[in-house]
């Protein structure tokens, strides 16, 4: 399999080994249907079988890993139609946001829009996904409603995932950030209706693009196959 970073041993040591795998897996440095074993992932990440095993469970309950037949579990496919329905829900949960937000005027870090920038300028897939993360979640802080964050993140990673799956071949990345900087402007000068309706229309596009994207990837072996 491919190789983990190794990471020290601590009481939370199950926590660690789960994070590190979710990410392998949100990256798509893991992919779907690949074969998992808790002696394999010991080894890789220099931890015993038993912190392996807790990690696994939290990630079959999670939804990211199935039982495979014979030993260890496989890392489960995407579902192109659930991550649809994941979207609809982020973006009535980004318009909420983004109404309370305005509605206090909320002034939003630009520093924001420049990392999101340079992020989508380079290759680095993780680093795009944490700028987006991170503009989306200064508008559920600016919104003055804890829950919003809270519902979000239930989520978070599948989104992450089918993110990472499509990321490096999307020619969208600049004009996302485009939208960005216009809904942080709308927030700011504190039109409701413009930026529920902008950020409305954004988390619609980018789950319309990101299940035509990702059922093309998924497509293609079959396709190259003879």
């Amino acid at each position: 399999m491919t190789p983990l970073t190794q990471i020290e041993t601590t009481p939370d040591l199950v926590d660690q080994v789960y994070r590190s795998l979710l990410d392998a897996i949100s990256e798509g440095v893991i992919t779907p249907g690949t074969r998992l074993t808790q002696e394999d992932i010991a080894e890789s990440l220099a931890v015993s079988r038993q912190p392996v095993l807790q990690a696994l469970r939290l990630l079959k309950k999670d939804g990211f890993v199935l039982d495979a037949p014979g030993r260890g579990v496989l890392v489960a496919p995407l579902n192109v139609g659930w991550l649809a329905q994941i979207y609809q829900v982020r973006s009535a949960l980004d318009a909420l946001a983004a109404r309370l937000a305005a509605r206090s005027r909320a002034q939003l870090d630009p520093a924001l829009i420049t990392r999101g920038r340079a992020a989508a300028r380079g290759d680095n897939v993780k680093a795009m996904m944490t700028a987006d993360a991170d503009f989306h979640g200064a508008i559920y802080t600016a919104s003055g409603n804890p829950l919003i964050a809270q519902s979000a993140q239930l989520h978070w990673h599948h989104i992450r995932r089918a993110m990472g799956a499509v990321l490096q071949v999307s020619t969208m990345r600049e004009s996302i950030w485009d939208e960005h900087e216009a809904i942080a402007r709308a927030i700011a000068a504190g039109d409701e209706d413009r930026a529920e309706s902008m950020i409305r229309q954004h988390g619609e596009d980018a789950g319309y693009n990101l299940a035509r994207l990702l059922t093309s990837a998924l497509q293609q072996p079959a396709q190259a196959a003879p």
